[in-house]
C-alpha cells in the first residue's frame, strides 16, 4: 500500500510539474464543437497558415449544409503559452453569409485539447438600412475529436443532393 500510495504521488508531481510548452496544442485535426459541427483542420505551415474544412449543423437557411472551406492562422505562442488562431469560413453553396473565428487553443493536465472561439458572421443583406441586422456574434468551444489517420470530414458529411421521387 505505501509503495502504491508514493507512486501515485510522484506521478501526480510530475504531471503538476508538465510546462504548458511540453503539452502542445496541435490544430491539425478532427475537432467538434457543443453544437455538432466538425472541423477537419488539415495543412499547417511553419509560418503558421492552416487550412481545413468546415461542416456546420446549423444553418442560417435551415437547409442542407456542405461542406465549406476554412483558412486561418496561428499565432506562435511565447515561451510557457498556447497558441492563439484566427481562420474565416466561406459558406460554401448554401449561404450568403462568410464567418470569422478568433481564439485560443488550450490542453488540461490531463491532456484533454480545447478550442476555445469568439465569431462574427456576417450575411448580406439588401440594403444598408438592413445593416443593423448583417452581423451575429457567439461563443463556440471545440474538443479533439479522436480518429484514425487521414482527411474523414467528407465521410461524415450527409449528403446534400436532391433525391428525385420515383415516376409512377
Amino acid at each position: 500500500m505505501e509503495r502504491g500510495t508514493f507512486l501515485l504521488v510522484l506521478t501526480l508531481a510530475v504531471a503538476a510539474h508538465i510546462a504548458p510548452a511540453e503539452r502542445k496544442c496541435r490544430l491539425i485535426g478532427l475537432w467538434r464543437n457543443e453544437q455538432d459541427s466538425l472541423m477537419e483542420i488539415s495543412a499547417l505551415r511553419d509560418n503558421g497558415d492552416f487550412q481545413g474544412k468546415y461542416l456546420t449543423q446549423v444553418t442560417l437557411s435551415g437547409g442542407c449544409a456542405h461542406i465549406s472551406p476554412l483558412k486561418g492562422i496561428q499565432q506562435q505562442p511565447g515561451e510557457g503559452g498556447w497558441p492563439t488562431f484566427a481562420f474565416t469560413v466561406r459558406w460554401d453553396k448554401f449561404s450568403n453569409a462568410t464567418t470569422a473565428f478568433a481564439g485560443q487553443c488550450f490542453v488540461d493536465s490531463g491532456g484533454k485539447e480545447t478550442l476555445t472561439t469568439m465569431w462574427l458572421l456576417r450575411e448580406a443583406v439588401g440594403s444598408l438600412k438592413e445593416d443593423w441586422k448583417a452581423t451575429r456574434v457567439g461563443r463556440n468551444v471545440f474538443i479533439r475529436k479522436r480518429t484514425t489517420k487521414g482527411k474523414i470530414l467528407p465521410s461524415l458529411s450527409p449528403s446534400c443532393e436532391d433525391v428525385s421521387s420515383p415516376t409512377p
